[in-house]
């Protein structure tokens, strides 16, 4: 049989087709050197860093006491719609602003010229006899990175949710208030009644209030106490509620400015009377000792510092100081030694009121009298003569400056 040509090359086709199928049995040569490594192209991926505490329930606490708007979906948003907050709000601002006018402003742009290099060094501002006024400090020296305030006042608490809804806080607030925001300088007798209430039951409530309404961020707020060799340690509400007689109860707020500084506010509950001093080890000035060089300033202390059983607290000042402001209720003039400050004078002296007419000081009328050496302009009152042209202050500085 004859075959057409398709066919008999159908054969042929199926051979070859079969020969490429098959696995090739020739060795390809390998090369002799050993490949360059090929370039490590892992990106290093930095750990997440941790989560930031939020604060902002802390601080919507000191701006609810302050009259101030507290964080959109806070729990406290709802307190604000109460007729009495709102009216104690309104009140508040008003009040505010008037006080800012009269005082904050003046005394910005006094310091800012008066004290522009004593700020520059005092990164650590020591105030006794201060109660819960960080107002009046953090107004003086806002660029300070500590401040730490002494003061007979309980500490205080953190306001819980029921005293907050307490209708009584705002009355208490503002009684508190009153003669800080019209005389400059909270009185004694009234701060030692209104800080032991259930509504304000101490500095810590006032100390909130002032950092919300000076524009610090309150981050943290954590309760400590001062152990008898001067260490600070942690402590809890109990201790600070019940402290005892030997214990120094204290708190630390944490704060951020509104420029973004850090900056840390402690307030210590302690009687720093020589014969006190004795029941705590003197715990309160060993700490204030472990600070390095301070900037002490001193407002409104009743002249406890002229007296002789506060003799520890004035040599601690004199000793660790590189400045002192105060008005004339502070150290006696009398203890500064010439060669070792020099002294800048500004403002009015005049006698003392008379609730403390014994401490008048004849060295001061000499040094406000001299036509040599005037005293400086103060546009602002301040102390206990709290009427412009009437107050007084002092500028010490250190001849020679404390070491670290």
């Amino acid at each position: 049989m004859r075959f057409s040509t398709p066919q008999r090359l159908l054969p042929a086709l199926l051979v070859l087709l079969a020969a490429c199928n098959e696995p090739s049995t020739t060795k390809t040569e390998q090369p002799t050197t050993t490949p360059a490594a090929a370039p490590d192209t892992t990106v290093a991926v930095a750990p997440p860093a941790p989560a930031k505490p939020d604060t902002a329930a802390i601080h919507n606490v000191a701006a609810y006491l302050a009259g101030l708007p507290v964080s959109r979906g806070s729990d406290l948003q709802e307190l604000e719609t109460q007729p009495a907050w709102q009216a104690y709000a309104a009140d508040a601002d008003k009040s505010w602003t008037k006080y800012h006018a009269a005082r904050t402003t003046k005394i910005e742009a006094w310091a800012a010229k008066e004290l522009d290099s004593v700020r520059a060094a005092s990164p650590t501002i020591f105030y006794p006899f201060s109660g819960p006024d960080f107002l009046n400090v953090t107004t003086m020296f806002p660029g300070s990175q500590t401040y730490v305030l002494l003061g007979l006042e309980p500490v205080g608490t953190v306001p819980s949710r029921a005293n907050l809804e307490n209708r009584k806080l705002f009355p208490a607030l503002k009684e508190s208030l009153w003669s800080v925001l019209n005389f400059s300088f909270f009185r004694t007798n009234s701060m030692a009644v209104n800080l032991k209430s259930v509504e304000l039951d101490g500095a810590l409530p006032l100390m909130l209030l002032f950092a919300a309404r000076t524009q610090h961020q309150v981050e943290a707020v954590r309760y400590v106490q001062l152990l008898p060799d001067g260490q600070l340690a942690e402590a809890d509400s109990t201790l600070i509620r019940k402290p005892g007689r030997k214990a120094v109860p204290g708190v630390e707020v944490k704060l951020r400015s509104a420029s973004g500084q850090a900056k840390t506010l402690q307030y210590f509950s302690v009687d720093i009377s020589d014969g006190q001093l004795g029941q705590t080890q003197e715990a309160a000035l060993k700490y204030v000792r472990t600070l390095g060089p301070l900037t002490t300033y001193v407002k409104s202390a009743t002249y406890l510092m002229h007296k002789s059983y506060f003799s520890k607290v004035r040599n601690l000042v004199l000793e660790r100081s590189n400045f002192v402001l105060q008005d004339d209720s502070g150290i006696a003039m009398k203890y500064f030694k010439p060669a070792d400050w020099q002294l800048t004078y500004y403002g009015t002296y005049k006698r003392p009121i008379n609730l403390f007419a014994k401490q008048y000081q004849p060295e001061m009328t000499a040094a406000y009298t001299d036509k040599a050496n005037p005293p400086r302009p103060l546009p602002f009152g301040t102390g206990y003569n709290w009427r412009e042209n009437d107050s007084n202050l002092l500028l010490a500085r250190r001849a020679t400056p404390v070491a670290e």
